[in-house]
């Protein structure tokens, strides 16, 4: 029987995915990281992108998270996002642009604060599409 760990994955609007897994690979500030079942405690900053869930049996599912953290206990992980949905619930026409939108705040910034503005919002379009992108060499289309 195989370890698995119970996943939490939660946006400030809901809770997008409650259950077991036997795998969890997340978008860490650092790099890339992969959580297994009893894996020591952490605590670390989410960059917008991918989350993947391996549930038990096997089956994988993909989420997009704006950022955030994740904390991980021997035999619970939990996400804190903004903004988390399915990778299939992902709109790339909103996504394309945003990304429009913030190429052209960038380039008529006003402020360096309206820069660091946009080039957030730019990030976490550009990682929406990557999402979008994956699923689709996934699903085959």
């Amino acid at each position: 029987m195989a370890m698995t760990m119970h996943v939490d994955i939660v946006s400030a609007e809901a809770e997008i995915f409650s259950g077991i897994a036997e795998m969890l690979v997340a978008p860490a500030k650092m790099g890339e990281v992969g959580i297994y079942p009893r894996h020591t405690q952490m605590l670390t900053p989410l960059k917008p992108g991918e989350v993947r869930v391996v549930k038990q049996g096997g089956e994988e599912e993909t989420f997009y998270v704006s950022g955030g953290i994740l904390e991980v206990q021997p035999h619970t992980v939990t996400i804190l996002s903004d903004t988390a949905l399915r990778a299939h619930d992902l709109d790339e026409a909103s996504a394309l642009e945003a990304k429009r939108k913030a190429e052209e705040a960038m380039a008529n910034r006003e402020s360096d604060m309206d820069y660091a503005r946009a080039q957030a919002e730019l990030a976490e379009a550009v990682a929406q599409l990557q999402a979008i992108q994956r699923l689709r060499k996934k699903k085959g289309l």
